[in-house]
């Protein structure tokens, strides 16, 4: 695998190349025109063949899956609506942000995918390169592109047997440092929403109406008190809520409130209890103060599932291509990613690399708006997709 490493560091100032103008045009949820075509155009260069399963998704495959198993590397390609502040000189400009990254993902993996198509000759089997869309969620529709991607069948034709996949982690993850953990490696997460119905009246005559905004603070008291009283304390349950809607002048009591929030959970059957206990909650304590409320749990994700199994055999390879352990992360992250959704239908391995915090940016964390990511370590990630794909094919081949 030596092999592998020494093309990952030729191919490094094309991945920053690649990177950087990806950076600067950043792009949200399935609607990805500019960074579709510059991928596409990459890949073609290789001599792929692309193919666009969904809106802002694209896919191709190098080898022949009728020779051997069938193995996909996934990258994500959308960005968040976040104003850039890093004074980069490739910086966005147009009110969106790479902050979590992806841009780095997409251009690692069009590195991986260079060194595969110069191995294709040698491969016993397929690899698959998804790149993805809407990973963050920002379309306004009830489903985000891990969904998308699968009801479009990138798992089928040919059909996939192992799946990996990396994400950058800045601030406390040492530059270079590769690590990831079997079974559940980022939470679940559902958007919360409470829609509360009472009766309006005058602000001075309280006892006239039902007042929306009594029962969603007591909603509000209850989702915590289903964390304290309801959940396994050595459980991780998150319930957060950023938005509280209701009335528009101080003394009327008005006919409605809302409530937006989201839950994130490490554990499935703490995920469905949550859920359960919520909407009992919700009904009781409208009902106790003479209104009505209902709760609903929109576009969820699952818990991104790491197999053990793969992931032990994921986690020897990249040992063997850089001579150094993959270091085991004591508990999951608390953040999600959708590639939960395919985690739950083939064995995957999510790998974390680490890229630091570099000077003028500390304290900036993912999604923040100062937040950048070490260059000097892409050649590291293009390397280790590769190669645990080249790897993993070799060593399934019949």
């Amino acid at each position: 695998m030596a092999t592998v490493t020494e093309e990952a560091k030729a191919l490094q100032e094309q991945i920053v190349t690649d990177r950087r103008w990806l950076h600067q045009h950043p792009e949200l949820g399935f609607d990805l025109q500019e960074t579709c075509a510059y991928v596409r155009g990459r890949l073609e260069e290789m001599g792929y063949e692309v193919s666009e399963p969904c809106e802002g998704a694209l896919l191709t495959q190098v080898g022949d899956p009728a020779a051997g198993p069938v193995f996909m590397l996934r990258a994500d390609m959308d960005a968040l609506p976040v104003d850039e502040a890093t004074g980069l000189p490739f910086a966005s400009t147009n009110g969106n942000m790479h902050a979590c990254g992806h841009d780095t993902h997409t251009a690692m993996l069009l590195g991986a995918a260079q060194i595969l198509k110069d191995h294709e000759a040698e491969l016993k089997g397929c690899v698959k390169l998804l790149f993805q869309p809407d990973e963050e969620g920002c379309a306004p529709v009830e489903y985000c592109g891990g969904d998308a991607v699968l009801e479009a069948g990138v798992l089928e034709n040919p059909h996939v047997d192992a799946l990996a996949a990396l994400h950058v982690q800045a601030l406390d993850f040492e530059a270079g440092g590769i690590f990831t953990r079997p079974g559940t490696i980022f939470s679940s997460i559902d958007d919360i929403d409470v829609r509360i119905t009472g009766c309006g009246a005058h602000g001075s005559t309280p006892q006239q109406g039902i007042d929306p905004i009594n029962i969603a603070c007591h909603v509000y008291q209850g989702f915590q008190n289903i964390i304290a009283r309801e959940v396994d304390p050595t459980q991780t349950c998150v319930a957060t809520f950023g938005r509280i809607e209701s009335g528009r002048a101080a003394n009327v009591i008005p006919d409605s409130a809302s409530m937006l929030g989201t839950l994130r959970t490490q554990d499935a059957q703490v995920r469905a209890g949550f859920k359960e206990h919520a909407q009992r909650m919700v009904a009781g304590i409208a009902q106790a103060f003479g209104g009505t409320a209902e709760v609903s749990f929109l576009r969820g994700v699952p818990n991104t599932y790491n197999d053990p199994a793969l992931t032990e055999e994921l986690t020897g390879y990249a040992a063997e291509i850089f001579g150094e352990p993959v270091r085991e992360l004591e508990a999951p992250f608390s953040g999600t990613d959708d590639l939960a959704i395919l985690s739950q239908e083939v064995p995957t391995t999510y790998f974390i690399l680490g890229t630091g915090t570099l000077p003028g940016h500390e304290g900036c964390g993912m999604h923040h708006p100062n937040v950048d990511f070490d260059e000097s370590v892409f050649w590291k990630g293009a390397a280790l997709l590769a190669g645990c794909a080249l790897t993993y094919l070799d060593r399934h081949a019949e």
